[in-house]
C-alpha cells in the first residue's frame, strides 16, 4: 500500500470517528431548488446509512417532483450500475449494510445528476468517499453533474492525498447551502 493510500485510510478512520458525534437529523431537500435539479430528467442518488447525510426524505422529492430516480447497485467486481427506483421499499434487497434496488439497469446516458456519498471534501471539489472506489470508476464513464452530501464542518482546508482515478466533484451540499466548484 502506498503513502497516498495510507493517508486516505487514516483519514478515513479521523473523519468516521468525527461524524459519529454530529447531529445526524438534517435535511438536504433544499437541493432540489437549484438550476441544476430544476433542469434535471434524471438523477443517480443512493441510500444513506449509519452516519451517511440522510437521502430518504431528498429522495422522496425528487420522486414526488417528477424526477427519474436511479439507485446504484454493486456489481461483483465492485462497478456499479443504476436500476430505477420508484421509493417503494418492496424494490430493495439488504446487501450487507445497505439496500439496493431491483430490476433491470439502466443506461448510464441519460444521467443528468448523480449525488455522490461523500465524507470530506476540499474547496477545489476534490473528495474522499468511502474507500473502495466504485464511484469513482462510474463516475469516471458518466459526464453528469457530481455533487456530494456532507455535513457542516466537512468541507475541508486541510489536503488529503488525490490520486489520478479519483474525480472531482462540481459542488457540494450541505444542510445549508450548494458550494459550486470551478469547471473541472
Amino acid at each position: 500500500m502506498d503513502v497516498g493510500s495510507m493517508k486516505k485510510r487514516e483519514l478515513r478512520q479521523r473523519f468516521r470517528s468525527e461524524r459519529s458525534l454530529r447531529d445526524l437529523a438534517e435535511s438536504w431537500v433544499h437541493i432540489i431548488n437549484s438550476d441544476e435539479f430544476m433542469a434535471a430528467k434524471t438523477i443517480a442518488s443512493y441510500l444513506s446509512y449509519g452516519d451517511e447525510p440522510q437521502t430518504k426524505d431528498l429522495n422522496e422529492a425528487l420522486i414526488k417532483n417528477g424526477k427519474t430516480l436511479l439507485l446504484p447497485r454493486m456489481l461483483k467486481n465492485r462497478n456499479l450500475e443504476w436500476v430505477i427506483w420508484d421509493g417503494k421499499m418492496s424494490k430493495l434487497v439488504k446487501s450487507g449494510k445497505i439496500l439496493e434496488p431491483v430490476g433491470n439497469p439502466e443506461s448510464e446516458n441519460g444521467i443528468d445528476i448523480v449525488i455522490v456519498p461523500t465524507l470530506h471534501a476540499t474547496r477545489e471539489g476534490d473528495r474522499l468517499g468511502q474507500g473502495g472506489g466504485s464511484y469513482d470508476r462510474a463516475l469516471s464513464r458518466i459526464s453528469a453533474w457530481r455533487i456530494g452530501l456532507i455535513y457542516s464542518g466537512e468541507l475541508t482546508i486541510e489536503p488529503f492525498p488525490v490520486e489520478t482515478h479519483d474525480i472531482k466533484l462540481n459542488a457540494i451540499a450541505t444542510p445549508d447551502l450548494i458550494l459550486r466548484f470551478p469547471k473541472n
